[in-house]
């Protein structure tokens, strides 16, 4: 296999997030082949694909892209053509199988996915909500949540309430200190049918990222990364999870959005319970 880099243009009339999205899940399974990606986003007037067209000249490659303007598409796939690149409108089979399955046609606009409406006001107030506590909710924003997160420290709790928070999900933060008692809104909370779930790792896990934490904070507070110390903490918690019968997940070998499926899930199998 080849060392150099193999370059793959990414050209979007919106913010690109989509088709990076698509692309880096797609080059997982590559990781060992090196590939540098270009990214063209706004790509909305000739100027501007003239501009793409340019850094693709310049590093022929793949490209992907998910433009609307047909007379957009066309320059590209003529300079694909012209440098034998292949060029891949992303979304295209999909949208013609969705067509088939919904009997109707799509109606093209730049940027549809990203209007504002209700479900974006939705996900603005609930990333608000993840961030004014990124410390640990307390009293009457526990009440308002829409799931609870709790568990010790560095069990991902805040940066999975962020990621939820653009699922539009109001994640509630609410850490396990050893020797302060909860929240007692947190309990109200429980009683008043907010879920809550906990959150667990690896005692071994949780030394190496708190060591890694302050070694970047420059604190040599030696109790906090203490190994015997996060096993009383991880026992503690579990015992927690135990009295308050809290479904628990182990985020030990979890990503952040692995994490966040399993708790979407455990919500809508909450909600088709209730129902």
């Amino acid at each position: 296999m080849p060392d150099r880099p193999r370059h793959i243009h990414l050209i979007s009339d919106s913010t690109g997030e989509t088709l990076l999205t698509t692309i880096r899940a797609v080059l997982a399974p590559f990781e060992h082949v090196p590939v540098t990606l270009h990214q063209s986003v706004f790509v909305r007037s000739t100027t501007d694909v003239e501009a793409a067209l340019t850094q693709l000249r310049k590093d022929p490659g793949l490209v992907c892209h998910t433009l609307v303007n047909q007379d957009h598409r066309r320059m590209i796939d003529a300079a694909c053509e012209e440098l034998s690149q292949f060029s891949i409108p992303l979304l295209d089979p999909l949208i013609a199988r969705m067509g088939e399955f919904l009997g109707d046609h799509p109606r093209h606009k730049p940027g549809m996915q990203y209007r504002i409406d209700n479900d974006y006001f939705d996900r603005i107030s609930a990333m608000d909500f993840a961030l004014s506590h990124d410390d640990g909710a307390r009293g009457s924003r526990l009440l308002r949540a829409d799931v609870i997160l709790t568990g010790v420290s560095r069990t991902s709790k805040t940066p999975t309430c962020i990621y939820l928070a653009y699922r539009s999900i109001r994640a509630a933060n609410m850490p396990l200190v050893p020797g302060i008692q909860p929240d007692p809104a947190f309990f109200q909370a429980l009683d008043a049918g907010v879920p809550a779930i906990g959150l667990t790792a690896s005692p071994t896990r949780l030394s190496q990222i708190r060591t890694h934490r302050l070694e970047a904070l420059g604190d040599r507070t030696a109790s906090y990364a203490d190994l015997d110390q996060i096993r009383d903490e991880v026992a503690e918690a579990r015992l927690f999870f135990e009295r308050h019968n809290l479904p628990v997940i182990d985020v030990t070998r979890r990503s952040i959005e692995e994490t966040a499926a399993e708790i979407l899930a455990i919500l809508r199998a909450r909600a088709e319970a209730l129902q």
